[in-house]
């Protein structure tokens, strides 16, 4: 795979990470399952709390066909229909093939709950709040 040329800056040290996750996120995907991406807002202890929620179409499914997990940063959702023998169609216009879909994760994101309901499977992202972190660095020598 050709390096992305942003990153040859003598300038930007300690960036290899990024480069390969802008690869992750480069790679082609079939789009299927379509899914949405949306800020929503949880209750959490009384308290609201700021949540990404992904949710994919998945029509179909059942709970025990499906996978979430988390992998190196990603978020991967699989599911593999079981064919159901003895069946005979005329015209399958429904797509049962079986699907990987992953999302990369930032740092520090938080998986919640997933939730499978009328075909759709929610997956809530917990994003933290961000904090500013201050650190003095003390200077030696030059007395």
């Amino acid at each position: 795979m050709t390096r992305m040329v942003q990153f040859n800056s003598p300038f930007l040290l300690g960036f290899d990470e990024m480069e390969q996750l802008l690869e992750r996120v480069a790679k082609v995907s079939d789009g299927y399952p379509p899914y949405n991406v949306e800020e929503a807002v949880r209750s959490e202890d009384g308290m609201p709390k700021r949540v990404l929620r992904i949710t994919l179409a998945v029509a179909g499914f059942a709970r025990d066909e499906l996978s979430v997990t988390v992998e190196d940063n990603q978020l991967v959702i699989r599911g593999r229909r079981r064919e159901e023998e003895g069946r005979v169609y005329l015209h399958r216009g429904i797509a049962a093939r079986q699907f990987q879909r992953a999302f990369v994760l930032a740092d520090g994101i938080d998986v919640g709950e997933a939730r499978l309901d009328n075909g759709l499977l929610s997956i809530d992202l917990i994003r933290p709040e961000p904090s500013k972190l201050v650190r003095k660095i003390e200077i030696e020598g030059g007395e």
